[in-house]
């Protein structure tokens, strides 16, 4: 292969990795002048104040929020778990989210604003708002009587990859750093399952990781690539652990 056509195929890799890597959106946004669309806007607004990216909405977060948001209205109170509720990150994964990180604020008042106002001037709800880590959001807003009961529930939402998807991610990362693919996958992929030792041909170095983000190699895979000691690399990947709802990768890197 030319050196042009493997460097176009490595920005192909790069670009489909890329793609595929971008966290799925469950829907586009709550319907406009609705109290969830307010807070929502109210949240973002607050953020770029703050510097930071907005909030992505989801869906999967947005139906968790109402079904608690629902019950905090019947119960006429505020909570994080009433008796018989399932805590927040098993509420979420049954609505579909997958997430790295999740929190909440609950709220209750007259006016849709007011809980954003609420919200800010409390330390905890407004580190929620503004924490950079946290980059989407599920919003609900029941009324009962003349209040207002509202739930935000946040994440660092996780893309959810094959295998294959995976292992391209982190295969390209390599490759673009001049890192030989071997046509070694499967003994990769032993080896990730492993939890020491390796399966096939000895490499000179195994490194094994989790991570919920595969967007950059761990600092200490790229100190040893970019010290130019391997010239070949297979990559495994294999069902990681984790709590219900968290999810996470699980990464093995065969360096020959």
């Amino acid at each position: 292969m030319s050196t042009l056509l493997r460097w176009l195929a490595i920005v192909a890799a790069v670009v489909l990795a890329a793609l595929l890597l971008t966290p799925i959106s469950h829907a586009a946004s709550p319907q406009y002048g609705s109290p969830e669309s307010m807070l929502l806007d109210a949240a973002n607004h607050s953020r770029a104040a703050a510097g930071l990216p907005p909030l992505q909405w989801d869906a999967a977060l947005a139906a968790a929020a109402r079904q608690h948001a629902q019950r905090m209205a019947q119960q006429n109170t505020l909570s994080h778990q009433f008796p018989g509720e399932l805590p927040l990150q098993q509420r979420a994964m049954q609505t579909g989210a997958r997430f790295s990180l999740i929190a909440e604020n609950v709220a209750e008042g007259p006016t849709v604003l007011g809980l954003h106002t609420q919200w800010m001037n409390s330390p905890p709800h407004r580190a929620n708002l503004l924490d950079r880590e946290l980059n989407a959001v599920g919003i609900a807003v029941v009324q009962s009587g003349g209040l207002l009961f509202a739930a935000e529930d946040f994440s660092a939402e996780v893309a959810l990859l094959g295998l294959d998807a995976q292992e391209l991610q982190i295969s390209s990362q390599l490759a673009a750093r001049g890192v030989r693919l071997l046509n070694a996958t499967d003994d990769a992929r032993k080896t990730c399952e492993m939890d020491r030792g390796w399966a096939g041909q000895r490499p000179v170095s195994v490194v094994r990781y989790e991570t919920s983000d595969l967007s950059h190699l761990p600092a200490d895979v790229e100190q040893r690539v970019q010290g130019g000691k391997y010239r070949g690399a297979a990559v495994g990947a294999c069902e990681a652990g984790g709590a219900a709802g968290f999810t996470r990768y699980r990464i093995a890197i065969l360096l020959y």
